[in-house]
Order: C-alpha cells, then sequence, then structure tokens
C-alpha cells in the first residue's frame, strides 16, 4: 500500500480530466470570478508549481508508456499515495481525445512504493465510445505493480438535473495560519516537549508543494479527541494557470490524499500510530477549478473498524461550488500511549 503522509503520530497531528463534462470544459471568465476573490498572490510573479514542472510532468519511453519522477518522499521514506494517482491520471489522460475530461477515477494500492525508483505507467485503452472512454493504467516498480488503476472520460453532457450539498460555513483562509505557521507558534513556546519539538521541525523541514490552511487544527499536545472530521483550506504551491483543466484534475488528485486517512484517528488521541497506509481511493469531479486557488478540503470518517478506517472527503471552491469527491480506505496499526500532557 501506498504510504499516508500522516505515516508517524507526529506527521499525523502536526499537520493535520478535470473540467467536469456537465459543467463544460473551461474555466475562464465568470466562472471562477469568486473563487478569485482573497487570492492575492502576483501570480505572473509566482513560480511555475513543482507538481506541473517536475511530479507531474511524464517522461513518454513508448507509446503509452511513460516514467514519473518523485518531488517529495515522506519520511518514512516510502511513496506518496496522491503522487501516484496524480502522475497515474496524468498517463491515462495523454491517451484520450481533447474533448473528453475526467470524471472519475478508482484505484488500488498494491504494494509500497520505492522512493529509489522511478515509476512506469502503462496505459491500456480499454474503451472508447460515443461519450465516455475507459483506460486503465498500472504503475510498476521491479517489474511489479504498486497501483492498479482506471478512470472514466466522458463528453460534455448538459442536463437539467443538477444539485449538491451546501459549503460549510468557516473562516476564509485570509483569517487562518498555514500549517507551517503553526508550527512555528507551537515551537514558541518554552514549555513544549523535546519530542514534539523533533516532530515539528521534521514536519517544517520537508518540502511538501501543497499548502495548507487548518480550520480546526487539533490539540497536538493534550490528546483531546475529536470527531472524526477535519476542515483545511488547500491549493497547491505555486502558479498553474486556467486553461488546461485536465491538468488542474491531476493536481487535485494529487492533493486530495494529503492529511486524508488520518481524519479516522482524530477521535483516538492516546493511540500511537506505528503503521498507516491507504488501500484504495476513489475520486468524482463535478465542476471546474483551479487546483493552484484555495478549496476547502471537507473530510469526515463514518466508520472505522477492523485495523481499517473510511474517510470521505469533498473539494469546495470558495465560491461554494462542489468541484470533487474522494473516498479512500487505508489501514492503520496503533498502540496506546500515556494520557499524561506533553507539555
Amino acid at each position: 500500500p501506498a504510504e499516508r503522509s500522516e505515516g508517524s503520530e507526529e506527521g499525523r497531528r502536526n499537520s493535520s480530466a478535470v473540467s467536469s463534462p456537465a459543467q463544460g470544459a473551461s474555466v475562464t471568465g465568470s466562472d471562477l470570478e469568486d473563487n478569485r476573490k482573497g487570492d492575492h498572490r502576483d501570480e505572473k510573479r509566482d513560480l511555475r508549481s513543482v507538481l506541473v514542472t517536475s511530479v507531474l510532468n511524464l517522461e513518454k519511453l513508448d507509446s503509452d508508456l511513460y516514467r514519473g519522477e518523485h518531488h517529495w518522499v515522506p519520511r518514512t521514506q516510502r511513496l506518496f499515495g496522491g503522487q501516484i494517482i496524480g502522475q497515474a491520471l496524468v498517463a491515462a489522460a495523454k491517451s484520450v481525445n481533447e474533448n473528453v475530461f475526467a470524471h472519475s477515477l478508482h484505484c488500488y494500492f498494491v504494494r509500497a512504493g520505492d522512493p529509489k525508483l522511478p515509476v512506469l505507467y502503462q496505459v491500456d485503452r480499454t474503451r472508447d465510445g460515443r461519450s465516455f472512454s475507459v483506460r486503465s493504467v498500472k504503475a510498476i516498480q521491479h517489474g511489479k505493480p504498486i497501483l492498479i488503476f482506471q478512470a472514466s472520460f466522458q463528453m460534455f453532457q448538459p442536463s437539467p438535473v443538477q444539485h449538491q450539498f451546501t459549503m460549510p460555513a468557516v473562516p476564509p483562509p485570509e483569517e487562518l495560519l498555514t500549517a507551517e505557521e503553526l508550527a512555528q507558534k507551537y515551537l514558541s513556546d518554552p514549555n513544549l516537549a523535546e519530542r514534539s519539538k523533533q516532530g515539528l521541525n521534521n514536519f517544517l523541514a520537508e518540502e511538501v508543494p501543497i499548502e495548507i490552511k487548518p480550520v480546526n487544527p487539533p490539540d497536538v499536545f493534550h490528546r483531546v479527541a475529536m470527531e472524526p472530521k477535519n476542515l483545511f483550506w488547500v491549493r497547491a504551491r505555486g502558479y498553474i494557470g486556467e486553461d488546461d483543466m485536465k491538468l488542474h484534475c491531476c493536481v487535485a488528485a494529487y492533493v486530495s490524499d494529503y492529511s486524508f486517512l488520518g481524519t479516522a484517528l482524530l477521535p483516538y488521541p492516546n493511540q500511537r500510530v506505528r503503521f498507516s497506509a491507504s488501500l484504495d481511493h476513489a475520486m468524482w469531479f463535478h465542476n471546474p477549478f483551479r487546483a493552484d486557488q484555495w478549496m476547502l478540503y471537507e473530510c469526515e470518517s463514518p466508520w472505522a473498524g477492523g485495523s481499517r478506517g473510511l474517510v470521505h472527503g469533498r473539494l469546495w471552491r470558495r465560491d461554494g461550488v462542489l468541484a470533487a469527491s474522494c473516498a479512500q480506505e487505508g489501514v492503520f496499526r496503533v498502540k496506546a500511549v500515556g494520557t499524561h500532557s506533553k507539555l
């Protein structure tokens, strides 16, 4: 299984295609005007997102065969699952017509990824119909699959049947601290335990190509049990632009796996995670969006048991439009720890 970003207790607690066929293939003009409000980055001066220039920039080796490299590897030294998902979707999207866009993906992680080797992506053109195209992808290392992946693409088909849930009411990202700023705030506490300092410093040393602003950060020191619900604003670091919606979908697939499974562990602050990994992942794309602008990631876990946990997620544009939905089941093995405070 692919390594989770929250593979240790410290990491979990301290860091707590694409255009929808139903909405059209372009995200320009007034579609995302409200989504741009409050995003004050000078995009022309901002660096091109490393997710575009490196992580999702696959090398073509042969027809329907690609090679992907790594940018960020978790401290546990196993590949990040979101990277493999995103790269597999890039490979799949290269084999379909320009007039179809990903509406869903489903995948199983079957082996751990080796960060010392690149990943090969072999695409099978499973089906091309009049409205839908299906692609199957195997992510391969050491001659064996580490990910089994399928994606479906659809031609734009308008319909009068349209509805969605209501976006949660939360503070805007401009009023919140980033995960890195929260870590610095915790480190300024003179009573902070040495072990906690080490975990926070390790987190700050990582070069994660994602920016996060938690809405309801957990109490990382007093082990307070929380509902299995998590809310945070998220966007890719750097500039991507408006035009390539298939690319935004691939970036969102990468982002969707970050700090996701840890939602199932929020009610259990006195359990230390000895091992955690994602088993499968699914994603549905509903409306146009930009992955380099703030989106609210609403995560909740309806069930956990048998050393597994199920998590559902919704990615909201800041104008209240539901951009994508996600689901994942993961495995985690835990060990009880003391209930004393870390302060």
